[in-house]
């Protein structure tokens, strides 16, 4: 698939692999709506895409707001005229175990990265199957297997995989590409955003995040899915370790994945 000239909208294009995908696809020649919270952001990302010869809008969009992804989708065509690609890509993590942690935590979480999804896709599926486009998510391997301190996390991931999946599976016949990438641990900021047992941002990242795949080599990743049409990738080692273990010795990945969370520092287990 060439994807010159292709319009692509980008949730979560602020920072992190949204940021980073933003510019790989500049680099491809692609026309870009890049959309996040923070306007402010999302004009120095648009100022990179531009000085990569890319045509690039931005609309300011909480995901988690209805009127807000109609209205991202609207402003898309009323800039480009059509969509070939939406990458769903915005995301809200949490660290806190769910005994001590506020009800309203996990459901800004499902509103983000589930409703998020559903409400883009919703309205940007009718033109999309015009095109014969793609829809892509931007799951996790918490979204295979469930993470002891990110109940929320992992239960909107899930959920966005069976709405992915059952999408693409109720659209056969029409040309549709659905996508679900599932990264590993990837350095990012959404685990110093991410919501403590209050809903307050956790500020600190637990891990070494030098040490984690890097956002522009998960962009890579999510091009090649788009260019080869490919429905579901599990990346980095340890994510399709877990995804293979798991199938055939769960339990035994539930104390791994225990021990694991266990360690990291002032752990909620």
């Amino acid at each position: 698939m060439n994807l010159k000239d292709q319009v692509v909208i980008i949730t979560g294009a602020s920072s992190g692999i949204g940021e980073a995908t933003a510019y790989a696809l500049a680099k491809k020649g692609c026309k870009l709506v890049l959309a996040a919270r923070s306007e402010m952001s999302l004009e120095q990302v648009k100022l990179k895409c531009q000085k990569l010869g890319a045509s690039c809008e931005i609309v300011a969009t909480d995901v988690s707001i209805d009127a807000d992804c109609q209205r991202l989708i609207n402003q898309t065509i009323l800039h480009f005229g059509k969509i070939n690609i939406l990458i769903n890509n915005a995301g809200l993590s949490m660290r806190a175990a769910l005994s001590e942690a506020s009800l309203s935590v996990l459901h800004q979480l499902m509103n983000v990265n589930f409703w998020g999804t559903v409400q883009c896709t919703k309205y940007a599926l009718p033109f999309i199957l015009k095109e014969e486009g793609s829809i892509i998510g931007i799951s996790s391997i918490a979204g295979i297997k469930g993470l002891p301190g990110r109940t929320g996390y992992a239960a909107s991931k899930f959920a966005m995989n069976g709405f992915l999946e059952s999408l693409r599976i109720e659209n056969q016949g029409k040309k549709l590409h659905v996508g679900i990438l599932a990264p590993g641990y990837t350095a990012s900021n959404i685990r110093n955003v991410a919501l403590n047992a209050k809903g307050a941002k956790q500020e600190e990242s637990p891990l070494k995040e030098s040490e984690l795949m890097q956002p522009e080599t998960v962009a890579l990743h999510l091009i090649k899915m788009i260019e080869n049409r490919i429905n579901f990738q599990v990346l980095t080692t340890q994510g399709k370790l877990v995804f293979w273990l798991n199938k055939f010795f769960p339990n035994w990945v539930d104390n791994l994945v225990y021990k694991k969370v266990s360690k990291e520092k002032d752990s909620p287990i």
